[in-house]
């Protein structure tokens, strides 16, 4: 019998379907060993920075399953994914497991002939790409805890920095500033309604933008009252080339901007069509295409849409450190035209699928427009249009297509005739913020982080604070400002775009066994170190500036300041500790705390009324001790919502607060696990039974079961 042990349960059940009865498989389910959490006992560096891992809690269970399987197999196969972090994977399964000479393969798709193919080519442990995971490893954890450490002490206790964390954030800030720094300047956008002769109507736009809106009123005067005519038509043939296959890095940004997913979710999804065999491996840096899989692609161009559309392409890989022998992300079989257990996993199939195709099919011909109509007295005004003579690859892609915008067939000399003219006053604008997509791309031009970390370094940004989603838009918080502006003050050199992708590329050098794993770290860690403790008597960072003259201290009238507390920013009296005066960020003040005549009913201590980030709450005066917690009454009031909970019939539907936010669920919690998460109507839904809960503007209510076709009333609608 031989032993197949691979990362997930769900890639063992796929993996399972393709093996005989000689054949068992079975998952670690991730990790089995990591670092510890107390940086002392984590890595001996004195003895050449030797990690000391320790077994993960949970997983120990698992592991004695593993030993008691490896025990009775005649052979044991490790088929952990195809990069450092899989090759990671299975030498610690062989250490910890005590396999003496295991086998390992890697596949970068799950089907029946890669598995089949994989099987046939089995290879020892690469020792030099798990060599390169520990120097990550390791690197991130001295970089982290070192640098976190002292900002606890100099800036805020809990705060945290990390080696590609903390230089994506000061890419935010950066933009940030630039924003703070932007001063708008007026301009004036004049636009025209015209007609031809046979009653076609488009609006042109004036070349120019004037300054001012005494310039701006003689355009807009000469354009009333002259005579119109077309000047010129130009008319262009451009190409519009397809697109190479995804990456990691394009299929998070693309699936940011079509669907709104987030690079964390995306991964999520993909991970799971992977896993369940309908696409390659999805951490890639590579746009590379195996031969038969674009044979496949090229067939199916052929068969779909007809000889016109093929058009054979090899796509050159930009990243250096892309590892050509892997794949970019295509689907496993392209014929399949619908993948994936929802609809989430089937959108991003389709995606998947559709950029594969568009990849090895011919240009698209576009015919682009320019009409150009002249008054007398005033700058040219034109109009842009294009239209498709020949859809090309975005008949794979229709999502990548946009408007045909068509213009009227018109001739030099042709009069035309004013419907109206306008102008609207316009101010510059500040450059955009970052979205989740533009920081994914940023950083992969920058060389900062790899196809693997791109979602993990959003995500922690955002977990740890430092960074706020507005709708698409990354905005940092004034806890990722300051803790930013510490590290860039202190430790521009290491957060810099230059040391962050060098070391990179150090880390690839290992992997490739160009550079030896001790000398690597001791080379960064060395001068960090000594970095990090001739800061240790810096003075600690107690102000972030004087608050605006408007809000002076509401006890003794003095002068506020700008904090720090673990909530973000608020105001606080100069004359703290002596006056204990605060206000909110926004300016309304903050009570201080307040005594109540009643004990904790949990260890009889003082019960204290006080302030927090989402609202006044009473808490023992003995917490951390006690943790007893309860709302002010009339801040649970306020959370109240009267509607009973249609599961247990004993609560009521409650407002609460957790990591994504605001959410409602049964009063009666634990007891009745109900929740929804918007505020609930108080209707039950005809259809399942379930309630009826706020929607949008555009679907004002909406059923609170995801399952329910009344989750989506617009579409049953549309099928009305």
């Amino acid at each position: 019998m031989k032993l197949v042990i691979v990362e997930s349960p769900a890639k063992a059940k796929t993996i399972e379907k393709y093996l005989g009865k000689d054949f068992t498989v079975r998952a670690s389910v991730g990790h089995i060993r990591d670092l510890p959490k107390s940086n002392k006992d984590a890595v001996d560096v004195e003895g050449g920075f030797v990690p000391r891992y320790q077994i993960v809690a949970e997983k120990q269970k698992v592991i004695d399953e593993l030993e008691r399987e490896a025990r009775k197999a005649d052979e044991v196969i490790l088929a952990t994914d195809p990069d450092r972090e899989g090759e990671a994977i299975a030498w610690h399964l062989a250490q910890t497991i005590g396999l003496k000479k295991p086998k390992r393969i890697v596949f970068h798709e799950i089907t029946e002939t890669a598995v089949q193919d994989a099987l046939k080519h089995p290879r020892a442990i690469d020792d030099e790409l798990v060599r390169a995971q520990e120097a990550r490893r390791v690197l991130d954890r001295l970089f982290g805890y070192d640098l976190s450490g002292l900002i606890w002490k100099k800036v805020r206790y809990g705060l945290s920095a990390g080696r590609v964390q903390s230089p994506a954030l000061r890419i935010l800030m950066e933009r940030e500033r630039e924003i703070r720094a932007f001063v708008p300047e007026k301009f004036w956008v004049l636009e025209a309604d015209l007609k031809t002769k046979k009653n076609e109507k488009f609006t042109v736009i004036c070349s120019e933008e004037p300054k001012t809106e005494k310039e701006a009123d003689k355009i807009l005067k000469a354009a009333q009252e002259g005579s119109w005519s077309v000047k010129s038509l130009e008319e262009t043939e451009a190409a519009r080339q397809p697109r190479a296959p995804f990456t990691t890095s394009t299929l998070q940004q693309v699936a940011s901007t079509r669907f709104g997913f987030s690079p964390s979710r995306t991964m999520r999804i993909a991970q799971k069509l992977y896993e369940a065999g309908h696409i390659t491996y999805m951490r890639t840096d590579s746009t590379n295409l195996a031969k038969e899989a674009q044979g496949a692609l090229i067939a199916l161009v052929r068969d779909e849409y007809g000889e016109k559309y093929v058009s054979p392409r090899v796509y050159k890989t930009k990243s250096k450190s892309a590892q050509e022998a892997h794949e970019a992300i295509r689907p496993s079989n392209p014929r399949k035209v619908s993948a994936g257990g929802n609809d989430e996993q089937k959108k991003l199939y389709q995606l998947i699928r559709a950029r594969a195709l568009a990849s090895q099919m011919a240009a698209a011909s576009i015919m682009r427009t320019k009409l150009t109509a002249t008054v007398a007295d005033a700058p040219d005004f034109a109009a842009n249009g294009s239209r498709i003579i020949f859809d090309g690859w975005l008949k794979a892609d229709p999502a990548a297509r946009g408007e045909d915008v068509e213009l009227p067939k018109v001739a030099a000399g042709d009069p035309l005739t004013l419907i109206e003219a306008r102008s609207d006053g316009r101010e510059t604008q500040p450059p955009a913020r970052y979205s989740e997509a533009g920081l994914v791309k940023e950083l992969e031009k920058r060389g900062i982080g790899r196809p693997s970390t791109y979602a993990s370094i959003i995500k922690t940004l955002e977990d740890r604070g430092y960074v706020e989603k507005q709708g698409r838009t990354l905005l940092p918080t004034a806890t990722g400002d300051v803790v930013s502006s510490f590290i860039e003050t202190n430790f521009g050199d290491y957060i810099s775009d230059t040391f962050t992708a060098e070391m990179e590329n150090e880390l690839d050098e290992i992997a490739e066994g160009k550079r030896k794993y001790e000398k690597t770290l001791k080379d960064f860690y060395s001068p960090f170190n000594k970095a990090v403790k001739s800061k240790a008597k810096i003075p600690k960072i107690t102000s972030m500036g004087d608050a605006p003259e408007e809000f002076p201290c509401p006890i003794c009238g003095g002068p506020m300041e700008y904090k720090l507390s673990k909530n973000g920013r608020f105001m606080s009296c100069k004359r703290f500790p002596e006056c204990l005066g605060a206000r909110k960020e926004d300016g309304s003040e903050i009570a201080p705390p307040k005594e109540l005549n009643e004990p904790c009913p949990l260890d009889g201590g003082k019960l204290i009324e006080r302030e927090g980030r989402y609202g006044r709450f009473i808490a023992c005066a003995n917490y951390p001790k006690c943790k007893f917690v309860k709302k002010d009454p009339v801040e649970e009031a306020k959370s109240k919502t009267g509607v009973q909970c249609p599961v247990c019939h004993k609560g009521e539907m409650v407002e609460r607060r957790g990591r994504f936010g605001l959410f409602y669920a049964c009063s009666n919690y634990p007891d009745c696990k109900n929740t929804i998460k918007a505020r609930p109507t108080g209707r039950i839904c005809e259809v399942c039974g379930s309630l009826m809960m706020e929607g949008t503007k555009t679907i004002p209510e909406r059923c609170s079961n995801k399952g329910c076709p009344n989750h989506n009333p617009h579409k049953l609608a549309g099928k009305k």
